[in-house]
C-alpha cells in the first residue's frame, strides 16, 4: 500500500491526502465484478444443491455428505492454495480455480437433466468444485492490496457485496428451481463463475512478485507457518476465532435457524435472516467511513454485537426484537471483517501474503463444522436455548481475552516505518508486527 504523502524535514506535519475511491480504478472495478459474480454462484449453490439431492431421493443425509464433499477438500488443501498463489500468482489460480468450478457445474446440470443421479457423482463433483474454491480463496487477500490503494474502502465494498450476494443469491435459486428446473439453477452458477474467470483474465497483467525458489512444496509451507507465527497478533487472533467457530458460529447458525423458525415460522425466520444481511450491509458502509487508530479493537468491540444472534432465539424475544439484534450483529460482524481483512493486507508482505492468509482460513473455518456437528448432541442433552445462552455468553468473553494480547491491541492502521523512513505496506511488514 503506497503512503499518502512523503513528509519533507524541517516543514510541519500535515493532514495526509485522502487516497483515490476504489471505484477510481479500472482493475478494482474488474476485480469487484469478478468477486461478485463468484459470490453470487457461492450464494446460489447451496439451494440448488439441496433441491437437487433431496429431489434425487438422498434425504438430508444425502445433503450432509454433498456438502461435507465440498468442504473438506477445502480444508484440506487451502494451504496448498496458498503456496500456489503465492508461486504462480493469485490471478492464475483464480482464474483456473473459476474454469474448474464452471465445469463441475455444467457436467451436474448436464447430469441432472439425463434423470437419475447417483449421490457418488455429485459428491465427486462437489469435491471437485471444493478443491478449486480451496485454490481460489488465498489469493483473494493479496489481489486486494493490488488492485485498490485504499484498502479499507476496497474490503468494504467487497463486503456490501458479499452481504447482497448472500440476500439475493439463494432467492434466485429458489426462482430458478421453482419456475425452471435444478439443472437450469446449475448452468446459471456455471456462468457466474465463467464470468469471474473472464473478468479476472485481464488482472493476469499486474505486476505481482512471484515465489521462484526451487523450495519444495512443504518447504514453501513451512515458509508460511513462519511468517504467520512470526506475528503473535495474527496468530493470537486465529486462536481466539476458533474458539469461538466452535462456541458461538458452530452453534447459533443450526441451532438458531430451528428456534427461530418454531418462534416465527418459516417466513419469519427468512425475514430474520435477511435482516442479518441488512445488516452485514450497514456494517459494510460504516467500514468505508470510520477510520479507526487500532482496527481490531475498534472491530472486536464491533463483535460484541454479535452475541445478540444466539441470545434473542435462547430467549424467545419477539420477531421485532429478533429482526433488530440480527441487524446489530451483521452490522459488527461486517465491521469486523473489514477491519480484519485491512490490518491482515497491511501488515503482511505481499509476497507471502497468500500462504499467511491461506493459514488465517484454514484456522478460521476447521473447527465450525464441528461445532455444528455437536450442537445436536448438545442441544438434546442441555436443550438448545441453553447451548444458544452458552454461546452468547463465550461471545462476550472471547472479546477481552483478544483484547487482552498487547499485539492484538497495539496494532495501529499501518505497518511502522522502517529505520525511522515511511515506506509501503510490504516492505515495512518484512519485520513482524507481533
Amino acid at each position: 500500500m503506497t503512503v499518502d504523502e512523503v513528509r519533507v524535514p524541517g516543514q510541519p506535519e500535515e493532514k495526509p491526502a485522502a487516497l483515490p475511491s476504489p471505484w477510481r480504478s479500472g482493475r478494482f472495478r474488474l476485480f469487484f465484478t469478478a468477486r461478485s459474480a463468484s459470490l453470487l454462484a457461492d450464494g446460489m449453490l447451496m439451494v440448488s444443491l439441496t433441491t437437487a439431492v433431496l429431489g434425487a431421493g438422498y434425504g438430508a443425509g444425502g445433503v450432509g455428505y454433498a456438502l461435507a464433499a465440498w468442504m473438506a477438500p477445502i480444508a484440506l488443501l487451502v494451504l496448498f492454495g496458498g503456496v500456489l498463489a503465492d508461486r504462480f500468482t493469485p490471478q492464475v489460480m483464480m482464474v483456473g480455480a473459476d474454469v474448474a468450478r464452471m465445469v463441475a457445474m455444467l457436467t451436474l446440470a448436464a447430469l441432472l437433466l439425463g434423470g437419475d443421479v447417483p449421490l457418488w457423482q455429485i459428491m465427486a463433483l462437489m469435491a471437485l468444485s471444493g478443491a478449486a474454491t480451496a485454490m481460489f480463496q488465498p489469493g483473494l487477500a493479496s489481489m486486494v492490496p493490488r488492485v485498490a490503494e485504499d484498502i479499507q474502502r476496497a474490503n468494504a465494498l467487497l463486503r456490501v457485496s458479499e452481504a447482497m450476494s448472500a440476500l439475493i443469491g439463494p432467492g434466485l435459486a429458489g426462482l430458478l428451481v421453482a419456475y425452471w428446473n435444478v439443472a437450469g439453477s446449475f448452468a446459471v452458477i456455471a456462468g457466474a463463475y465463467a464470468l469471474s474467470g473472464l473478468v479476472l483474465a485481464p488482472l493476469r497483467r499486474l505486476s505481482v512478485t512471484r515465489d521462484e525458489s526451487d523450495d519444495p512444496m512443504w518447504r514453501r509451507l513451512v515458509t508460511g507457518w513462519h511468517e504467520f507465527r512470526s506475528r503473535s497478533w495474527l496468530w493470537g487472533v486465529i486462536v481466539i476465532w476458533a474458539v469461538y467457530g466452535l462456541f458461538v458460529f458452530g452453534p447459533a447458525i443450526p441451532l438458531g435457524a430451528a428456534l427461530i423458525s418454531e418462534q416465527h415460522g418459516a417466513s419469519g425466520y427468512g425475514w430474520i435472516a435477511s435482516a442479518d444481511g441488512a445488516g452485514t450491509i450497514i456494517g459494510g458502509l460504516i467500514g468505508m467511513r470510520v477510520r479507526p487508530r487500532r482496527p481490531l479493537v475498534a472491530g472486536a468491540c464491533a463483535m460484541l454485537f454479535f452475541a445478540l444472534n444466539p441470545l434473542a432465539p435462547a430467549l424467545g424475544w419477539s420477531f421485532t426484537a429478533t429482526a433488530l439484534t440480527s441487524v446489530a450483529a451483521g452490522c459488527g460482524f461486517a465491521f469486523w471483517g473489514v477491519m480484519w481483512a485491512t490490518s491482515v493486507q497491511s501488515h503482511i508482505p505481499l509476497a507471502v501474503l497468500s500462504r499467511v492468509y491461506a493459514y488465517d482460513v484454514a484456522g478460521s473455518i476447521m473447527v465450525i463444522p464441528l461445532g455444528r456437528a455437536l450442537s445436536g448432541p448438545g442441544a438434546e442433552v442441555f436443550d438448545a436455548d441453553r447451548v444458544l445462552l452458552f454461546s452468547s455468553v463465550m461471545a462476550v468473553v472471547c472479546i477481552p481475552v483478544m483484547l487482552c494480547v498487547p499485539a492484538i491491541r497495539r496494532l495501529g492502521r499501518t505497518p511502522k516505518p522502517v529505520d525511522g523512513t515511511a515506506g509501503t505496506a510490504a516492505t515495512a511488514a518484512t519485520a513482524p508486527s507481533g
